[in-house]
């Protein structure tokens, strides 16, 4: 770069400004579209395997160029990995992606992040309740579990809505040792618990297609009534690139692609 720019582009940084905007033309220049994947986030990424890695694959392919996988440990919230992986780049070097996966579709995040371009979503995630039929037939409301065994991940939307559920009225028997919805459901496999909560694909990864389990929405109104959509974010400016990936994933879903994407990995598809 000339001295002019470089001088430019350390004026940009210093003031926080996202750097210019990734085009499709670029993109196709390149040969190829990085792809921001959460790592450690089953099953939609785990050590190159999951859904969204597949849907990043398959974006990749109806634009006509390779997937390049980015792959990132979530930060402290949801601003700080849009400007880690989206519209500035990590303070260590890497990034941004020219798309960032499972971004929350979400109002009040997109007119908090005018430097992104939220949009795209693909799943609809909800918090769930997994059972063993044998021990709970029926679980109309969480008093039902009595004094039973429940694995949650403590560390999540599902261990914060059961530890405070009805005044806290489940604390003293729930296992909250699990790091997420899949390891509570591989406890509740191994019967050490009666039931288990997380979120439906994590639990549906692990429990669809057994009768011997039932997987319901949480019986608790402070769960979100209709869950939360899960989407893509670019550039601000990245507008044709938006709208190539918008229609690459309208003519996935079309020809039956995303719902074999997450029926391998037992998870319903759930368009948000």
């Amino acid at each position: 770069m000339r001295r002019r720019d470089l001088l430019a582009a350390g004026a940009a940084a210093l003031a926080g400004m996202p750097a210019g905007a990734t085009t499709l033309a670029q993109v196709r220049e390149r040969g190829r579209l990085v792809v921001g994947l959460y790592e450690d986030m089953p099953p939609f990424h785990v050590k190159g395997k999951g859904i969204d890695m597949e849907l990043g694959q398959a974006l990749a392919e109806v634009l006509g160029v390779k997937f390049s996988p980015l792959a990132f440990n979530a930060d402290e919230n949801m601003a700080d990995d849009l400007r880690n992986m989206v519209w500035k780049g990590h303070y260590l070097g890497y990034g941004p992606a020219d798309v960032l996966l499972h971004v929350p579709v979400d109002r009040p995040l997109i007119e908090a992040t005018p430097q992104a371009r939220i949009f795209g979503p693909y799943y609809r995630e909800r918090v769930m309740l997994a059972r063993r039929v044998e021990d709970l037939p029926v679980l109309d409301s969480l008093s039902q579990l009595g004094a039973r065994r429940v694995a949650v991940p403590g560390q999540t939307l599902a261990g914060w809505l059961m530890i405070g559920a009805d005044g806290g009225a489940y604390r003293e028997q729930l296992l909250t040792q699990w790091k997420d919805g899949c390891e509570a459901a591989l406890a509740l496999q191994r019967g050490e618990v009666a039931a288990a909560a997380g979120l439906a694909s994590e639990l549906e990864t692990v429990l669809a297609g057994d009768t011997a389990y039932r997987i319901e929405p949480l019986p608790s109104p402070r769960a979100p009534r209709d869950g939360w959509a899960a989407g893509m974010a670019v550039k601000r400016d990245a507008t044709d690139l938006a709208e190539a990936l918008q229609a690459a994933l309208n003519q996935l879903a079309g020809q039956g692609r995303v719902a074999e994407i997450f029926a391998k990995h037992k998870v319903a598809w759930r368009p948000a």
